[in-house]
């Protein structure tokens, strides 16, 4: 199940960026983070665009509600310069949380 959440972030995040954020470009960055009792999962998207995301849009809250359901939390910022930054962070194993939604 958290396979599939991973895929689904990293395909949201990026339509979001197509849909909305005028980039020119964007970067995905998965990394996997040894904890103690587990491990977590850390989606990082980046573009060039506009900026201004609305955490609150329909599409971002949907995808911070899949990640919360699984334990997890996602940050939706805007960078210096323009663009938008996205981590989305899934805890994997012993914390891993309930069902995908």
């Amino acid at each position: 199940a958290v396979e599939s959440a991973i895929f689904f972030i990293c395909s949201e995040a990026l339509a979001n960026v197509a849909k909305h954020a005028e980039a020119t470009s964007a970067s995905m960055e998965v990394s996997m983070e040894p904890r103690d009792d587990d491990s977590q999962v850390v989606v990082t998207v980046l573009d060039d665009g506009v900026g201004g995301a609305d955490p609150r849009g329909s599409g971002l809250r949907g995808l911070a509600d899949r990640v919360e359901a699984l334990g997890g939390s996602m940050v939706v910022s805007d960078e210096p310069g323009g663009g938008t930054r996205l981590t989305a962070v899934v805890p994997v194993g012993a914390g891993a949380g309930g069902e995908v939604p």
